[in-house]
């Protein structure tokens, strides 16, 4: 049995580096959750483009409308589709036995998606779907190989083609894309698009994130303050000792 082992292991140690594919560089989101027409715009993205599969199950309605100044008109008209009651979480229909039925897994929750990968990373998983006739869903993306999730912002970015080529250890190597089909955006709106996403994404994932970051300038400000009076206040009460 230990010699099986260590075969094993002498095995995958000499295949893995042809089979291997390297690391997809991440590109960064410059998101600032204390832009609010960003975190505004990027509430409606999410709304129309990803609350169909993905449910935001711990942030409710009525939080984030107060967040984002929305009046709860606005908030009925314009982002409410799954819910009745501005108290209502971000729920979805779907059952999680039919969304797996359908797309092999589950989607998850985008509570923390953010938390628990980064903005980077999903600024550039959103932005590197390409075309794949090979996949069921007609994509992959080189973020994430064999993904299960669909390009659902296909229609404001168009389709694109991805370009590899084979490094010394018959590795596929990405290069880039080469657009196919243009969409509704041009790639610049289409990047800011995805930023203002991934900023609602960041904001949901901690939305006391802005007063506490405000809070902890205060503080700063307040102890800077005081360091100041008491550096001063020692002076004065040992100016006359020598």
């Amino acid at each position: 049995m230990r010699n099986a082992v260590i075969a094993f292991i002498l095995a995958v140690g000499f295949v893995s580096p042809a089979l291997s594919q390297h690391e997809p560089v991440l590109d960064e989101a410059n998101n600032n959750i204390a832009d609010l027409k960003s975190l505004q715009r990027g509430a409606k993205y999410f709304v129309n483009y990803c609350l169909g599969c993905h449910s935001a199950k711990y942030v409710r309605y009525n939080r984030l409308a107060q967040d984002l100044q929305l009046s709860e008109q606005q908030l009925d008209e314009n982002l409410m589709f799954t819910g009745e009651q501005a108290f209502d979480l971000m729920e979805i229909a779907m059952r999680p036995d039919d969304a797996a039925r359908w797309f092999t897994v589950a989607p998850p929750d985008l509570s923390l998606i953010a938390r628990s990968r980064g903005t980077d990373y999903l600024y550039t998983y959103l932005r590197s779907f390409y075309v794949a006739p090979d996949r069921p869903t007609g994509v992959d993306n080189v973020v994430m190989p064999g993904t299960n999730m669909p390009h659902v912002l296909w229609q404001l970015q168009g389709t694109q083609r991805a370009v590899f080529h084979t490094d010394e250890h018959n590795a596929e190597v990405f290069e880039g894309f080469e657009t196919v089909t243009p969409g509704e955006l041009d790639a610049r709106a289409f990047d800011d698009a995805v930023r203002d996403i991934v900023n609602f994404l960041d904001y949901i994932g901690e939305p006391i994130k802005r007063q506490r970051q405000q809070l902890g300038i205060r503080v700063i400000g307040f102890l800077l303050v005081f360091l100041l009076i008491a550096f001063m206040l020692k002076k004065e009460i040992w100016k006359d000792v020598k």
